[in-house]
């Protein structure tokens, strides 16, 4: 549900809302509020096995991470509910839908636009190493299909390239365990940064409203009697 509304009365939508979410759920959502970030961000690149796509949701919602960009050029996303926990009742997912590489270079394009420096993960050894990775600006980090890896068009509109130090005979991670080591080590060093990397009030704000909707039952059904009935007396 998306609601274009003055600052004033999505705070009175709130304040209604909150009557029906527990004082702890609500003390919950502030807490995870305070910890959530866009700062750094995730872009899936045709991921499609269950299982991976639904472990990436949850560690990107337990490590604070809010947005999520789903590129689906060849392979449709679909996440195991069972596995992800309901994470992405949480996030924001941006979906990029179109013909393999176009769809890639839409997702990337616009995340450059809006400030991010692209990180792809890549097996070349010239890659940067991720105690290195800098977070001086907002970081969008590019993850690939778990047989093949990413597209030569992300990679040709990558800013760097990402390696995490492996030392056994298996050439690669797991995507999914690959996104959660990325996202433990990129996001402890953020927070202990001066990077300012926390969401802008009215990004809260706009957050707690759908969270405190999805939490509660016929939550829109609700918001809508609410804004008629303020209209009507107003």
């Amino acid at each position: 549900m998306d609601l274009e509304l003055e600052t004033d009365v999505k705070e009175e939508v709130i304040a209604y809302l909150s009557q029906f979410v527990t004082a702890p759920r609500r003390r919950r959502m502030d807490k995870v509020l305070a910890w959530r970030t866009r700062h750094l961000t995730v872009a899936l690149e045709d991921v499609y096995q269950p299982h991976n796509a639904s472990a990436v949701l949850r560690s990107c919602e337990i490590f604070g991470v809010q947005d999520v960009h789903v590129v689906e050029g060849t392979n449709r996303f679909r996440p195991n509910k069972d596995v992800a926990l309901g994470a992405s009742q949480w996030l924001t997912l941006r979906h990029y839908r179109g013909d393999a590489g176009e769809s890639t270079a839409c997702c990337l394009r616009q995340l450059k636009a809006r400030g991010y420096r692209i990180a792809a993960t890549t097996l070349q050894e010239d890659a940067t190493a991720l105690s290195d990775l800098s977070l001086d600006r907002p970081l969008a980090l590019v993850f690939g299909t778990e047989e093949e890896g990413l597209s030569q068009e992300a990679h040709e509109l990558a800013d760097t390239f990402l390696q995490l130090p492996m030392f056994g005979f298996t050439q690669s991670f797991n995507v999914s365990v690959t996104v959660a080591l990325c996202l433990y080590d990129l996001t402890r060093r953020l927070r202990a940064s001066e990077v300012p990397w926390q969401l802008s009030d009215q990004e809260k704000r706009d957050l707690k409203l759908k969270w405190l909707i999805r939490s509660t039952e016929r939550g829109e059904l609700l918001v809508r009697r609410f804004l008629r009935e303020r209209e009507e007396g107003g």
